[in-house]
């Protein structure tokens, strides 16, 4: 198949759940995806790997880890869900997403692997679109022989497909309320989903931070004889100073005077959390004999790209786009807010899927904000525009709503004055369309590009 004939019979498959309704009828498990790479001769073998599941912030992990192991000589290969613009994101090769090319070949073996299966009823179903691409993922990085590769878990954990790897580390990042429907309505039975990717005798990175979840971790910790690592009792944070919305700390452990810096790319406190967790998961497979040095950790940490995430599109008027879907994200938002934008103007373009807490984030960022545009990405899943407002209604806000969002963020720029500030969160679906939005049309309002930001890594010391 060609590039385009192998997206469409992806999307076919349905993308990622079109309905929460889906979680009492879907089937999740590993067998179908275990018995697909056995017919691929089972490629995500073939390099070593780290695991990353959590609730917020394991996309950025990810690619703070990658992004230490190329600066470290390593190829890579990274595997991400969901992707912004194009589905080839999903899946890169060295920090770039995989060719259209490269892309069509993989689909084909995993396609070519399938039928057979299926005629021979050793598959009950066709495999999942998340678990098609899974495997893509796996081809793609045996084909290319990449050194190690970085896999993010799409949902939960212990039945996620990513979860037939067998990872150097596991890394679980923070764990909040988000898919109560599918993960269980509690932090205890989200938190088991999310530990079930710790396997017995492994090494485990954990940034997590509410006690009830800590504990469920280091019980299944014990129970798989797994080495525990947490990042707050690993490392001590000293010296935090912020600029213009981005973070530098020096980063202590107990038991050396050597210090690493830490300049994440990425803006928000929240980013030193996870450049801790990736540096950590990066001692660890130092400890393990791959050659990862103190400042390929600092530069891979300072140069990491990670677009949707607190994304600064423009300068004047400030316009930024953010993923922020869950009340965990929304209260990370509020604060970069508090702690960069007190006293100034900041208008919302706010867009959900129907499975998020709209209330919770609504009541969390709405009474901020100057104005509120409500809008809707272009997906099945996305609540509309006039149902956001009734929803919203009681927070007393005379919300405008704009149907397009592209429309939406011409609204607000319509609105802005130079030293005002927009934010478009509430879904990286609604990023991924502003993104392209953007790109293709750039605006018609006057607002000036954001200015280029130069890091300093471990090597401008």
């Amino acid at each position: 198949m060609n590039y385009e004939e192998s997206v469409h019979a992806l999307l076919a498959l349905g993308r990622e759940l079109g309905a929460p309704r889906q979680a009492r009828t879907q089937k999740f498990g590993l067998e179908n995806i275990s018995i697909l790479a056995r017919a691929l001769d089972n490629p995500q073998r073939a390099a070593p790997c780290v695991h990353i599941a959590g609730t917020n912030g394991k996309g950025s992990t990810a690619a703070m880890l990658e992004s230490i192991l190329r600066a470290a000589g390593m190829r890579t290969g990274l595997y991400t869900s969901p992707h912004l613009e194009r589905i080839n994101e999903r899946i890169r090769i060295d920090g770039r997403p995989i060719s259209d090319d490269d892309f069509a070949a993989a689909w084909t073996r995993v396609h070519v692997a399938i039928e057979p299966l299926l005629a021979a009823g050793k598959l009950a179903a066709h495999p999942t679109f998340f678990e098609c691409v899974t495997a893509m993922a796996f081809s793609a990085f045996a084909a290319r022989a990449v050194d190690f590769a970085v896999y993010e878990v799409g949902m939960g954990g212990r039945l996620d497909a990513t979860n037939i790897v067998e990872p150097e580390v596991a890394v679980i990042t923070t764990i909040d309320f988000d898919h109560e429907n599918y993960l269980g309505h509690s932090i205890e039975e989200i938190a088991a989903e999310k530990a079930g990717i710790i396997k017995r005798g492994a090494s485990v990175v954990s940034a997590v931070e509410r006690p009830e979840a800590r504990a469920v971790v280091a019980r299944r910790c014990r129970e798989m004889g797994a080495r525990l690592v947490e990042v707050d009792s690993a490392w001590r944070l000293e010296e935090v100073q912020s600029a213009g919305g981005y973070y530098r700390a020096a980063a202590a452990l107990p038991d050396s005077a050597k210090r690493l810096m830490l300049a994440p790319s990425l803006p928000g406190r929240f980013q030193l959390r996870n450049a801790l967790t990736a540096a950590t998961a990066a001692r660890f497979l130092a400890e393990r004999g791959f050659r990862v040095a103190g400042d390929a950790t600092a530069y891979g940490i300072a140069t990491t790209r990670w677009p949707g995430r607190l994304e600064r599109l423009s300068a004047s008027p400030a316009v930024y786009l953010d993923g922020a879907h869950n009340s965990q994200a929304a209260a990370e938002l509020k604060r970069f807010w508090d702690e960069n934008f007190e006293g100034r103007r900041i208008l919302l373009v706010y867009g959900a899927m129907r499975d998020k807490a709209v209330d919770e984030i609504a009541g969390m960022l709405f009474p901020r904000a100057a104005a509120v545009i409500l809008t809707e990405p272009r997906q099945p899943r996305a609540v509309s525009a006039a149902r956001l407002a009734e929803l919203t209604a009681h927070l007393s806000l005379d919300a405008i709503v704009v149907r397009d969002p592209g429309a939406a963020l011409e609204r607000a720029l319509e609105m802005a004055s130079p030293d005002d500030a927009i934010f478009a969160a509430g879904s990286l679906f609604l990023v991924g369309d502003l993104r392209a939005y953007w790109a293709e049309h750039g605006t018609s309002q006057a607002a000036s590009p954001a200015p280029s930001r130069r890091v300093a890594g471990a090597h401008d010391r």
